[in-house]
């Protein structure tokens, strides 16, 4: 059954992402946690002292990967060139769609792990804090990016509309679908 969960992007995709590394994605990345650790502080609460644990997460499908520490207002979030070597607390390896499904809540993280469409390795009691903590929160994109109402309402169809568009062009699985 691992076959399926192919979801690699196409490498057209993955040479325009290679710039990516050299963008301030990190910055970025940092700066739409704090806020999203403000306004849904709980999320980041119940992680406890799971909070200052490295998480790294490496798109199988991409040369960067992304070395983060949920730590609330203080989090932490580094744009990294791949590399063999590299070490945290917790790392999730797979395809960049599954895992932006696993965020989202697409995708049931144990199959995943047990069809082997991501590879997990370090502290799995600190994966399984993060997995508990985002599924309880039952989070949007919108959420993500704090809009609300109706633009929050655009917001999700678009994201998960693209994201569905996406697993379908790159053989990813898509729920509720027949394998």
């Amino acid at each position: 059954m691992a076959e399926h969960f192919r979801g690699e992007l196409p490498r057209l995709l993955r040479i325009l992402a290679a710039p990516a590394g050299f963008l301030p994605l990190g910055p970025a990345l940092t700066l739409a946690v704090r806020r999203f650790a403000r306004r849904k502080p709980a999320v980041f609460d119940r992680l406890g002292d799971y909070g200052k644990c490295s998480f790294l997460i490496e798109p199988s499908d991409l040369d960067i990967s992304f070395l983060m520490v949920p730590d609330g207002t203080r989090a932490e979030v580094k744009c990294l060139r791949r590399r063999a070597g590299q070490t945290a607390d917790v790392t999730v390896r797979g395809p960049l769609l599954v895992l932006l499904g696993l965020l989202d809540g697409t995708f049931d993280g144990d199959a995943l792990f047990f069809n082997r469409a991501i590879a997990v390795s370090g502290r799995t009691d600190a994966l399984v804090a993060l997995r508990n903590a985002i599924e309880d929160a039952e989070l949007t994109p919108a959420d993500f990016v704090g809009a609300t109402g109706g633009l929050g309402k655009l917001v999700d169809r678009s994201v998960i509309g693209g994201l569905g568009l996406a697993r379908r062009f790159t053989g990813s699985p898509i729920p509720g679908e027949p394998s």
